[in-house]
């Protein structure tokens, strides 16, 4: 048993040590927001049940300091009566984050960027739609969880099929 225990430990010490990733988020905050009650402005006859379309888009740039990257979602949240179309509200939101990054190689940092950070800041962004829904005088909208992973991941795909179509 001796010997075993000596080669996991030879193993070990021969393996490189793993480089430690560091992320904190320094500052998040809105940087752009639009509500339009349509159903106000324009009244609405009768009941309205609502029919809500959600469209996420993101976008990270480098900032000036070192490590630093500003992450931005994107949300249109558009809400219309199912029975006749017409719209009922209207949310445009971009809300931003700032990351610190580190320890993290070049191939990692994109998809970091895409899916990590927007996982930290979607509760805030959550709270602010539901807020806003409320305030503007409807139902607070609680938004379901997004899958950044899997948006990323169809992003990639989308990309790929568009650099593919020119080429056939």
């Amino acid at each position: 048993m001796a010997e075993n225990g000596s080669l996991d430990e030879t193993a070990a010490g021969a393996a490189q040590p793993q480089q430690q990733i560091k992320m904190n988020v320094l500052a998040q905050f809105i940087r752009d927001m639009s509500f339009e009650n349509i159903l106000a402005q324009k009244g609405l006859q009768g009941e309205a049940k609502p029919e809500v379309s959600v469209q996420v888009n993101l976008d990270a740039r480098k900032r000036s300091v070192e490590h630093q990257y500003e992450v931005i979602t994107k949300l249109t949240i558009n809400s219309k009566n199912k029975e006749s179309g017409e719209p009922l509200f209207l949310l445009e939101l971009e809300y931003a984050g700032v990351f610190l990054v580190e320890g993290l190689k070049d191939e990692q940092l994109h998809p970091f960027l895409l899916i990590e950070c927007p996982r930290m800041t979607f509760p805030f962004i959550r709270r602010v739609v539901s807020d806003v829904t409320r305030d503007g005088g409807f139902p607070p909208l609680n938004l379901e969880t997004i899958d950044f992973l899997a948006l990323y991941r169809n992003e990639l795909t989308r990309r790929q099929q568009e650099q593919a179509a020119p080429a056939q």
